[in-house]
């Protein structure tokens, strides 16, 4: 068996305001279930279908401000006019400008309301069938490392690897990429952004924990308490949660 991306889980101070916003961004759906939380996900979304896309999650925490990033998307466009006209529009959506140290490139780099990092990618023919997410995108120490126990972990297939970047995709090669690009910074603290995954229908929570904890993955705690899902970390120590089937 394997597990699923099911989301990209961000943090905030408000969700509601923030699910709106990625929302309208995305032309997809929000929806608040009063507990902290909203869902962002497209229209005639179903959680249970193998071939759901990558969602969003909003969540709120206390000062997620203190959190670091480590975890982005990458936003795809068809046209320099259409990556043009979408920066304005994220602009007046709320989003601002950000300085990550990415200098002179062709793509935008902007930050949602709370912060959170993203890019509007120039049009790439790698990216011309994911969809409106073309990748998840995780810094990390060792791209190698990391390709390695999440392509075991979700049954992706490994489509790029050099020394500073691996590039993964479902067998099917539907949705977006998982990207792994080498940073020199540690992890220090946990993120503002983290996955979220989910047994395939059928599938066991318990026995799939079990599973990535054999691939390299460790117990973590990021003051859960009582919950439905399981808290892992990668080998890299990036934070993950693996949910209930069902969710």
């Amino acid at each position: 068996m394997a597990i699923r991306l099911v989301q990209v889980n961000f943090k905030s101070r408000d969700n509601s305001a923030l699910g709106r916003f990625w929302a309208e961004a995305l032309d997809w759906n929000a929806s608040s279930g009063g507990n902290g939380a909203t869902s962002v996900t497209p229209a005639g979304f179903v959680w249970t279908k193998p071939d759901a896309p990558v969602c969003i999650d909003v969540i709120d925490v206390p000062d997620p401000e203190l959190v670091r990033y480590r975890t982005h998307i990458d936003l795809a466009t068809t046209s320099a006019a259409h990556q043009a006209e979408w920066v304005a529009r994220l602009k007046e959506l709320g989003a601002t400008p950000a300085d990550v140290g990415q200098g002179d490139v062709p793509w935008t780099v902007l930050a949602d309301p709370e912060g959170n990092v993203f890019c509007v990618l120039e049009p790439r023919e790698i990216y011309r069938d994911t969809g409106v997410i073309a990748a998840v995108v995780v810094d990390c120490a060792d791209p190698g490392v990391m390709a390695r126990f999440w392509g075991e972990a979700l049954g992706w297939t490994l489509r790029e690897l050099t020394d500073d970047r691996a590039r993964l995709r479902s067998a099917e090669g539907v949705g977006p990429y998982l990207e792994f690009l080498r940073s020199a910074e540690v992890k220090t603290v946990r993120h503002r952004a983290h996955l979220d995954v989910v047994p395939y229908s059928g599938g066991d929570q318990a026995a799939e924990v079990a599973r990535l904890r054999t691939l390299g993955a460790t117990p973590a705690d990021v003051g859960q308490g009582d919950v439905s899902w399981v808290v892992l970390a990668d080998p890299e120590g990036n934070e993950f949660c693996v949910l209930a089937p069902g969710g």
